[in-house]
């Protein structure tokens, strides 16, 4: 489509990659980036009624945060997983394996999914009607540091999953009411 990366840019979206997000830190007072952090890996794990976050080897944002001397500030979101239903793909399963053989081959994976339709309500690619709320936590103040060493990312990073932690805690029973299980941080 013409013009959509531009359009895109102009609305601020941009790579997630280091640099990337070192030069919208780096333009001064205010500058702020959003990384949704479990990024496709997490996708493969989102299921209705779960909220599993892929976070527990994530500290690239934590370190990059830290070098930059800029707060972290904690966003959940409830409901998210709740507008696809995905085809099962527990480890161990043939469509986690293809899964995994279509990563190998073309570097990233998608997730087997199905929505309402334009229609009808069962099968479609539309997402089907549910509420999303987000709850944005308190900011985790990063003192700055050059180099930071993996104790101190690891402390800011037990501090964020302290804080989603308590907003799960804390909303959990009004926002997550249909869930099958706690809240659970994996690779």
């Amino acid at each position: 489509m013409p013009f959509y990366r531009d359009i895109l840019l102009a609305m601020g979206i941009c790579s997630v990659s280091k640099q990337s997000c070192s030069n919208i830190l780096e333009s001064g007072p205010g500058a702020a980036i959003t990384i949704v952090v479990g990024g496709a890996a997490e996708s493969l794990s989102a299921h209705p009624g779960t909220a599993d976050l892929t976070l527990r080897k994530r500290l690239g944002f934590i370190k990059l945060a830290i070098t930059h001397g800029a707060d972290l500030v904690p966003v959940f979101s409830f409901g998210e997983n709740d507008i696809y239903q995905q085809m099962p793909n527990e480890k161990g399963t043939t469509v986690y394996a293809l899964q995994r053989k279509f990563q190998s081959i073309f570097g990233f994976t998608l997730p087997l999914f199905h929505g309402r339709g334009l229609l009808n309500y069962n099968v479609g690619l539309m997402p089907y009607r549910r509420r999303i709320v987000a709850v944005i936590g308190k900011p985790i103040h990063v003192t700055q540091r050059d180099k930071p060493s993996l104790e101190e990312v690891r402390e800011v990073q037990e501090k964020y999953i302290e804080e989603l932690t308590r907003i799960w805690d804390t909303y959990k029973d009004e926002f997550a009411k249909t869930r099958v299980r706690e809240l659970r941080f994996i690779d």
